[in-house]
């Protein structure tokens, strides 16, 4: 496993400056905060580092104010959403270096926190410029990551801090670090990948990546009618990207010559229009799609036969939903799979990760989100590590 740093490799830091970098993008309703899971998130880190006497300045971005100062997105906004959750008194500081952000650190007891002004009213943040890495460093002792879900950007405060400080992973980076080793990196065998949502070209990489790592590929919600299609079966007026057929069968002929069983279902739930419930709801095997029907779920003999393959498997990622879950009755297959992956996950036989937004929700309507033994709410960061693709953020923290 590649070696990084964590919070167990930090000596003494009393009174030591900790720059640590957070995901506090939070959704907002009527300017209050409707969602503090990310700060929950960091909670854990920024506890430890105050509980050993560091001074902690918190960096982030919120929203996409592309280098500007809008007040609307400015981070005081989710100061107390920050000091509800760590049960203490923060800061703000409406910059991110110079001598404002060096008195507030004057101004600040060992064990305090301050929140620093939105990283990306800088245009030095999205553009890595090395010298407002080096304004930020000069504030502070050491550097720590802690927002897997910002790894995949190459910005000033997610890569180009490692570079000039100390740099540390967080006990949420280290935790999704970890569960992503024992899912792809150096995974127990065999392994299992359910893939769904809208859209194949929205995950082709991840697709193609996959077929190399898994030894059973699950395809679902509209992607799995692009292969059906691809595959000389009529899907009605179900959602489908014909376009993608040669690509389609490109992935399958790649996941034949390493041996990955690609699964599609063989029976779906049906109907003439989507809607909750619809009077005009069947059950088919995939050959009886009527020319006005479109697929809305996996049916309930291959959803069966998923959960026996799951049986068969260490290993499981999952992203994405099996089919159309936000409209009952079409979150059948996906709760029942889930349950499933969570009953064996909860006997020890199998390791689950999960990843995406889609994906969380999905959990979250079958109640199992917690019984799974990752959950990544990271949505680019994650898609991104499912298709092989190197994260600078998090290699800007290798040991090398």
């Amino acid at each position: 496993m590649t070696k990084f740093r964590t919070l167990d490799d930090l000596g003494d830091i009393v009174g030591k400056v900790a720059l640590v970098r957070v995901d506090l993008n939070l959704p907002m309703h009527d300017g209050a905060v409707t969602d503090d899971t990310r700060v929950r998130a960091a909670a854990p880190t920024i506890n430890e580092l105050t509980a050993k006497g560091a001074k902690v300045l918190l960096l982030a971005h919120f929203g996409r104010p592309k280098g500007e100062r809008v007040s609307t997105q400015s981070l005081s906004m989710v100061i107390d959403a920050v000091q509800d959750v760590i049960g203490k008194e923060v800061m703000f500081c409406p910059e991110i270096a110079g001598p404002i952000v060096a008195q507030t650190v004057g101004i600040l007891g060992n064990g305090d926190v301050a929140l620093l002004e939105n990283t990306r009213f800088w245009k030095g943040e999205e553009a890595n410029d090395p010298e407002l890495a080096k304004a930020i460093a000069a504030n502070g002792d050491f550097y720590v990551n802690d927002a897997f879900s910002a790894a995949h950007r190459a910005h000033a405060t997610t890569e180009g801090l490692a570079k000039v400080l100390p740099a540390y992973a967080g006990r949420s980076m280290q935790a999704e670090l970890e569960a992503l080793e024992k899912a792809l990196g150096n995974p127990e065998r065999l392994v299992a990948a359910v893939v769904g949502g809208a859209k194949v070209s929205s995950k082709l990489d991840v697709l193609m990546h996959l077929v190399t790592q898994v030894d059973h590929l699950i395809i679902g919600g509209g992607m799995a009618n692009t292969f059906l299609a691809a595959s000389d079966v009529d899907v009605g007026k179900s959602l489908c990207e014909h376009d993608l057929k040669d690509t389609a069968l490109e992935i399958l002929s790649a996941a034949d010559k390493v041996g990955c069983t690609v699964h599609l279902p063989y029976d779906v739930v049906v109907s003439k229009e989507f809607a909750a419930n619809p009077p005009s709801l069947r059950t088919c095997a995939v050959h009886e799609v009527a020319a006005d029907e479109m697929i809305l779920d996996i049916g309930p003999q291959a959803t069966e036969a998923l959960a026996d393959v799951l049986k068969t498997c260490k290993t499981l990622v999952w992203n994405g939903p099996l089919g159309a879950f936000e409209t009952p009755p079409f979150d059948t297959a996906t709760v029942a799979l889930a349950k499933v992956a969570a009953a064996l996950t909860a006997e020890g036989s199998l390791v689950s990760v999960a990843g995406g937004g889609d994906t969380v929700a999905a959990l979250n309507v079958a109640g199992v989100a917690d019984d799974f033994s990752y959950i990544s709410t990271a949505g680019g960061a994650f898609l991104e590590w499912m298709e092989g693709k190197e994260l600078p953020g998090v290699a800007a923290l290798q040991v090398v």
